[in-house]
């Protein structure tokens, strides 16, 4: 029977310092052979989704932790920020002293001092315990298309990312914006690196559900993967599989536990859950 795959991107097809394993790669194009679909759902917004992800073979993306849906080429969802929204959190972050940027369907858009200001929570989201790659990323290495500088006032941002100082900047921020939600996110173990600002109301559980809608499938048809921040959609799918490096939310509900990232955890759930 064929399967709808909802795949998490960071922690769980590609791992912390942005390595694809060519393992998940072969998995997901064998999956696709025998008549499963296969969608990316994550934070990340489209501008963000790049040219190594699409060239795997996807049949779409949830993008901006459900604030988007695009099904072959075609838009299904797109939820977004309002001009005003914009404005409010930027002239916030800037009252704090907080480094931010802009995440849209056009394009990543830094603040001026984002590019100096991130490169060690880069660093630290990649994992720079010993592993030679990940401590000499450079915010460039990760956010490679990112426009430093822009006019940050805009109408189409699916969300907004910060550094955080400490997580009372979290706390202040879903005080200050409770029009908004409110998260934090940043690498293995869902460590809080970053704060984000986005829509409110919106979960991948529901762009799933207005994905289907789109397809014509049944929940039962589901089966989602992921590491982090992914609780709802592994929640509302019919199996939900966590990577070993998941955060503890996400290992106390999935149905199913894997390697991790690193080690083929993908590629070998794939195998044992009869995708491949």
């Amino acid at each position: 029977m064929p399967r709808v795959i909802l795949l998490d991107v960071d922690g769980t097809l590609v791992d912390y310092a942005l390595r694809l394993p060519a393992s998940a790669v072969d998995a997901i194009r064998a999956a696709r052979a025998r008549g499963h679909r296969v969608y990316l759902s994550t934070g990340r917004s489209r501008a963000e989704i790049y040219d190594d992800l699409w060239a795997i073979g996807v049949d779409g993306l949830i993008g901006a932790n459900g604030g988007y849906v695009e099904d072959a080429g075609q838009v299904v969802l797109h939820r977004h920020l309002s001009a005003e929204q914009c404005r409010r959190v930027v002239d916030w972050l800037r009252g704090r002293g907080l480094e931010f940027y802009l995440e849209s369907n056009a394009g990543l858009f830094g603040s001026e001092g984002f590019e100096t200001a991130a490169e060690p929570a880069v660093r630290r989201y990649a994992g720079d315990h010993g592993d030679p790659h990940a401590a000499t990323l450079q915010v460039r290495d990760v956010f490679p298309h990112m426009v430093f500088g822009a006019d940050p006032y805009r109408d189409d941002v699916n969300k907004i990312s910060y550094l955080l100082g400490s997580l009372d900047d979290h706390r202040d921020a879903q005080a200050a914006f409770p029009d908004l939600e409110a998260g934090t996110w940043g690498g293995r173990g869902a460590q809080a690196l970053f704060g984000d600002l986005g829509v409110r109301g919106i979960t991948k559980a529901g762009a799933i559900e207005a994905l289907l809608a789109h397809l014509g499938a049944d929940r039962s048809d589901t089966i989602a993967f992921g590491d982090a921040r992914v609780v709802s959609m592994l929640q509302y799918c019919a199996v939900g599989v966590a990577m070993g490096n998941s955060s503890p939310d996400v290992l106390a509900i999935a149905d199913h536990v894997t390697a991790d990232v690193e080690h083929d955890g993908l590629a070998e759930a794939f195998r044992v859950l009869g995708l491949v």
